[in-house]
């Protein structure tokens, strides 16, 4: 430990301020900034990562900031990673699709660490990114699947309706108006199918 002392001449005397009785370095310590601060954003999330010296990753505390990229950093948002790893997630619900926003971090001594404390360091240099925008599904494949939901129900319908007219048509004549019928829906079935590829 260290004795930090101030010593000035006022009104023209002498004086000796005792600052720190008993000063500690390691219990007063500003960090450089973390460095190379990089994103990517996805449908679902916005990942972000910075460096620091590897010797001082487990016991470093961070503080994430990030905002609209036209807004204050007054009215910025806060997080806080879960570990002592350099990184954090933002889910893309907390995300406007379409805006850009930008993100700085800073970092200090654990709250856990007992051999050393620190204040906040700065802030970092900042990373820009926007939340990507949902895949949309060809449209080619969007019509297949429409055409194959309708295709289900209504080859059921028909089925049941020339069951149903078959079953009413057998005292008329069962022998003619049977074949015509299952013929009639084997040319919608094939005409379906034609549509389907």
């Amino acid at each position: 430990g260290y004795r930090v002392s101030l010593q000035g001449n006022f009104f023209g005397r002498n004086h000796t301020y005792i600052t720190f009785p008993e000063y500690n370095p390691r219990k007063h310590i500003k960090l450089d900034p973390p460095l190379n601060i990089q994103s990517n954003a996805t449908a679902s999330k916005c990942q972000i990562w910075w460096s620091v010296p590897w010797y001082l990753v487990e016991i470093l505390q961070y503080e994430l900031q990030y905002k609209e990229y036209s807004m204050s950093w007054e009215i910025a948002l806060n997080k806080t990673p879960p570990s002592s790893l350099p990184q954090i997630e933002i889910e893309a619900t907390e995300l406007r699709s379409g805006i850009t926003y930008i993100a700085r971090v800073r970092c200090k001594v654990s709250e856990n660490e007992d051999s050393y404390h620190s204040q906040w360091s700065e802030w970092s240099q900042t990373t820009v990114f926007q939340r990507a925008g949902v895949p949309k599904l060809p449209e080619k494949i969007l019509n297949t699947r429409t055409i194959q939901l309708f295709f289900i129900p209504l080859s059921f319908g028909t089925l049941l309706y020339l069951l149903w007219n078959c079953k009413l048509s057998q005292k008329a004549s069962p022998a003619l108006t049977f074949p015509h019928q299952l013929l009639s829906f084997s040319h919608s079935i094939v005409c379906t199918m034609g549509i389907l590829r």
